[in-house]
């Protein structure tokens, strides 16, 4: 990484939160609304423009205190205030370079420090949560958890541990995809696809939808066996070196693909891989790759909108609610094409949720290291989601699902869940509606 020249207040040279972004801020208040950490508190540095606000502070000479990072640590960022301001803020780049300062310049406690570690070894590397699927396969089925909630042992644990212990999707088969997947009618583009970490490892049956409705609308399919992590889980963290590390790695592995579109079915992702020319900007010799990859980077229903359908859509007589995903929403703009193959679907009566701009508070790994206010947003998504009386709720990102299943689980409810490509690969290939309601 280049070298961080030392200057007064709370950053250093490299890459501080940018001082002409922050002045496009005029502090208006639209944001506040939208913003779920001041949603729950009420505090001004807990929402967008107070955050901004001790940007400002830190560029002009004040420390980067304690207090000060708590408030950049609250934040979700989700997005849904960028979305809100009339003015163009970025917050989204704004909190981005902030939370690599703090990762640089601040001293986290031991806690901490173990916890991050122990995310950050895990998550972003697929083979090794792959190598967690027999043992959580058999925790499941011995039914352990249950026993351990009983004594409560469970509860002794860690806020952060117990989090993760609760958010493990039930294990099923895995689906293997080959490295190529021939379009099943007259070929209309060569697509590269990103099987994810946390997808590929705990949602293999979401990336082989995805792979049957690409070439059923007429995509040949590449899956480089070799791609690890997008880096989206470290850049979302301020963990800087690591993203960058991630996406290298991961422009070498397409980079020979001759692929038309790389498509992506992870909302937290694809927000990343559009964002490598910024997180590469330093790098004369990727930036350009950065540059290219970007430009051919779709999420899924984006792309299924723009080549238009060919494939033929069965009825498919369920009530949905379909839950935005923030960083599909928010960092992507990608609103009404989820929402139009859906409502192409024949017999599918779709649902909006209440308030649904608010996060679900799954935000990458915020419900591991702020596992409070996540469990409050999420027990609040949990009843929005419940109010709608739907049958299947559909959103397109792991972590949300996650996260909603077990706020449900905490009221004693549950629904059955899927990806938006579960549902229109239900459809296309005729499958009754019980296949999605388990």
């Amino acid at each position: 990484m280049t070298e961080t020249p030392a200057r007064p207040g709370a950053f250093d040279a490299f890459h501080p939160p940018q001082r002409e972004l922050i002045d496009d801020c005029v502090h208006c208040g639209f944001c506040l609304p939208s913003c779920p950490t001041y949603d729950l508190w009420g505090e001004e540095m807990d929402s967008p423009r107070g955050r901004i606000y001790l940007m400002k502070e830190g560029l002009e000479g004040e420390p980067l205190t304690g207090n000060m990072v708590e408030h950049f640590d609250a934040c979700l960022g989700c997005m849904a205030c960028v979305t809100a301001c009339p003015s163009g803020v970025q917050y989204g780049t704004l909190i981005t370079e902030t939370r690599a300062q703090v990762e640089r310049h601040h001293e986290r406690s031991r806690f901490e420090k173990l916890l991050r570690t122990a995310i950050f070894t895990l998550f972003p590397y697929p083979k090794r949560l792959r190598a967690m699927r027999g043992p959580l396969a058999l925790y499941q089925w011995s039914r352990l958890g249950r026993l351990l909630k009983r004594t409560g042992l469970l509860d002794k644990l860690p806020a952060g541990l117990q989090v993760m212990e609760s958010l493990a999707p039930p294990i099923n088969r895995a689906e293997k995809l080959p490295q190529r997947i021939p379009a099943t009618r007259e070929r209309r583009a060569t697509v590269g696809m990103i099987t994810g970490c946390v997808q590929s490892a705990f949602f293999p049956d979401v990336n082989a939808a995805t792979a049957r409705i690409l070439a059923a609308e007429g995509c040949d399919v590449v899956v480089p066996p070799s791609q690890g992590c997008c880096g989206a889980l470290s850049e979302h963290s301020g963990r800087e070196e690591e993203a960058v590390s991630f996406a290298r790695e991961l422009l070498d592995t397409f980079e020979a693909s001759g692929v038309d579109h790389v498509v992506i079915n992870s909302a937290g992702c694809g927000s990343t891989l559009k964002e490598y020319p910024r997180l590469l900007q330093d790098d004369p010799v990727y930036r350009e790759k950065a540059e290219r990859f970007s430009s051919k980077v779709r999420d899924i229903a984006e792309l299924l909108v723009e080549l238009g359908p060919v494939a033929e859509r069965h009825p498919l007589p369920v009530k949905i609610a379909y839950h935005d995903a923030c960083h599909l929403a928010h960092g992507q703009g990608i609103r009404s094409q989820p929402r139009e193959l859906l409502r192409a679907i024949p017999e599918l009566q779709l649902s909006e949720i209440n308030r649904s701009e608010l996060c679900c508070g799954s935000a990458g790994v915020y419900n591991l290291l702020q596992p409070e206010p996540a469990r409050e947003l999420g027990d609040r998504k949990a009843a929005n989601v419940l109010d709608t009386g739907a049958e299947l709720l559909v959103t397109a990102n792991p972590g949300c699902s996650m996260q909603i299943r077990t706020a449900l689980e905490r009221r004693g409810e549950s629904m059955s869940m899927a990806h938006t490509v579960q549902v229109l690969d239900a459809s296309i290939r005729g499958v009754a509606a019980d296949s999605l309601l388990r």
